[in-house]
């Protein structure tokens, strides 16, 4: 069976030429000429199977022969906030993981005690890209750039919202329970806050408990930011799965 071969092309249904990385790749690394089928990921929903009519190292050709849409594997859109970590790449490994999995966007913050305060998000855009094309996302998860805590939570008022932490003497309820009670007639939106090594401060959280969000619990283990992070969209895309 030939290998199917997937390059992401937004507005592939109008452009009919890869972009430039793409095509620098599909002809020096695949080795791909004219006549060779390919398959493009839009990240809006739809995979588009072509042929190539020409190809070169700056430039490649297609003409689409067939449309696809394929369904999502969960319902709403789910959101993860999240403070990055000090080592770039256990971001990166996060960003990857969960776009495998299936989220919508990726929000850092900066918060109180933030381990790392800039980020390079064209970086782990270009990640989340190639887990896409990996795992065969016709969905792309946005990457927003870094996001001031008290800013986030001006500017999330809608949906379902939820703050992870760790602090002793704050009720906290299961995150899981309460997503698998969202009701399966919804599209919901979810958005989950996970905070630094050192975790949100007891001003953050208190601000984001005044501010409508849910304190919440991923369980008994106390979790890394990345691992807590993969956790809460995994919880998410099982509790709403299609």
């Amino acid at each position: 069976m030939k290998e199917q071969r997937f390059f992401y092309v937004p507005d592939a249904a109008h452009t009919m030429m890869l972009p430039a990385e793409e095509a620098a790749h599909a002809v020096r690394v695949l080795r791909l000429h004219e006549g060779d089928e390919v398959f493009l990921l839009d990240g809006v929903g739809a995979v588009h199977r072509a042929n190539l009519v020409a190809a070169s190292q700056k430039q490649c050709v297609y003409s689409i022969t067939e449309t696809l849409t394929p369904l999502r594997t969960w319902r709403g859109h789910v959101t993860l906030a999240i403070a990055p970590t000090k080592m770039m790449d256990r971001m990166e490994w996060l960003a990857e993981k969960a776009t495998e999995i299936g989220f919508d966007a990726l929000v850092p913050l900066l918060c109180h005690w933030s381990e790392r305060r800039q980020l390079r998000t064209d970086r782990l855009d270009k990640i989340v890209v190639g887990a896409m094309k990996q795992s065969r996302k016709a969905w792309k998860p946005r990457v927003d750039d870094m996001t001031a805590f008290r800013q986030f939570i001006a500017a999330c008022q809608t949906g379902y919202r939820f703050i992870a932490h760790c602090h002793d003497g704050c009720e906290r309820n299961d995150l899981f329970q309460l997503l698998t009670q969202i009701p399966q007639t919804e599209q919901p939106e979810v958005t989950i806050l996970i905070g630094p090594e050192g975790d949100f401060s007891q001003e953050e959280v208190q601000m984001a408990v005044e501010a409508g969000f849910i304190p919440v619990s991923l369980g008994s283990s106390r979790l890394r930011t990345e691992t807590a992070g993969l956790a809460a969209v995994m919880m998410a895309n099982l509790a709403l799965r299609i």
